[in-house]
């Protein structure tokens, strides 16, 4: 999330953002980084754009995939997608020019998104990891307790409450005339960081915190239940035990997700907390890069489901083929072997 971002310089800045009183100072990378490093990123936010936008296609398009928690992974895909068309364009220009040039408002917006679809994401993992834990943990009662109607309200929730929260803390006064005596000093000018950017870290690091710790709890549930599950499938009818076997690789590869979130996304969040205790003594190239990395996860998603559903290469080898402008298309049962 875009929070601290010129947090200080290298000992001898080569320049500034501007030349006024106040001014960030400004690391000019040769011409070649400057490149290599926009290449990187515009494929960066192409994978994370194609691969979500494909999700999202697949399980709009294929009537066999309209289930609650395929819903749930569309609207994962658009948060993630939007992050890579909205918030990396930006962002990848921040990170080479160590300056921010486009003004206030788009600072702001530019935050908003950012820790919009970033928080949106997590609280998708969560409502999903607690589809799983209903659907191997309550399998009789699953189709009747976690219905289509009951995953919009979560993908309702899953965004509105992100919007709420992120809109009241940057554009309401609310915080900064409550702890003004709290808030760090006006920034530098040319950086683009939030007034209250000591708290940050504080303020966000519940919202990461407490669904990732039910996330994992639920997820050591359901691990433990599959393997009592495993031991019983001997005994179910073949079509049980086709099913039991289809939502246990279900929970495993959203485990897999989620696992891979953790990762992203631990780094960046710890050293926010932490800086924020020590006056932000994290180097700026390192700041740079835990961003970057909680910025990959949402390229990762699409590249799990391709090695772990077989529905997924199918739904891909159908869109890239003549037989997608076939009326039948959208009907083929992508979870027939």
């Amino acid at each position: 999330m875009s929070a601290v971002l010129n947090q200080g310089a290298e000992e001898h800045p080569a320049a500034f953002c501007y030349q006024v009183n106040g001014s960030c100072p400004r690391t000019v990378h040769p011409l070649g980084i400057r490149l290599a490093i926009y290449l990187a990123g515009a494929v960066g936010m192409l994978i994370t754009v194609l691969g979500n936008l494909f999700v999202v296609f697949a399980v709009s398009y294929f009537k066999v995939l309209h289930t609650p928690t395929n819903f749930l992974l569309l609207s994962l895909a658009l948060a993630d997608m939007f992050l890579g068309l909205l918030v990396l364009p930006l962002s990848t220009i921040r990170s080479v020019e160590s300056c921010w040039f486009l003004g206030d408002f788009l600072c702001r917006l530019h935050t908003y998104l950012d820790t919009l679809f970033c928080l949106t994401s997590i609280f998708h993992l969560c409502f999903i990891s607690i589809d799983r834990h209903c659907a191997i943990c309550e399998p009789l009662i699953y189709p009747s307790k976690f219905t289509v109607r009951v995953a919009i309200r979560y993908i309702l929730a899953g965004w509105g409450i992100p919007a709420a929260y992120t809109a009241f803390f940057l554009y309401t006064d609310v915080v900064e005339n409550a702890l003004s005596q709290w808030l760090e000093e006006m920034p530098c000018v040319g950086s683009c960081q939030l007034l209250f950017n000591k708290f940050w870290g504080w303020l966000n690091f519940p919202m990461f915190f407490f669904p990732c710790l039910i996330m994992i709890s639920l997820y050591v549930k359901i691990f433990v239940v599959a393997i009592r599950q495993a031991q019983q499938i001997s005994t179910l009818s073949k079509n049980l035990a086709g099913a039991a076997k289809r939502e246990r690789k279900a929970a495993k590869t959203l485990g897999i997700a989620v696992g891979i979130y953790l990762l992203c996304w631990l780094p960046f969040t710890i050293d926010t907390l932490v800086d924020s205790l020590l006056n932000f003594v994290t180097p700026p190239l390192v700041f740079d890069i835990f961003i970057w990395f909680a910025y990959f996860n949402s390229a990762c998603n699409p590249i799990i489901y391709v090695f772990s559903y077989r529905w997924f290469r199918k739904a891909l080898k159908l869109c890239l083929s003549r037989e997608i402008f076939s009326p039948r298309t959208p009907t083929i049962d992508l979870y027939q072997e």
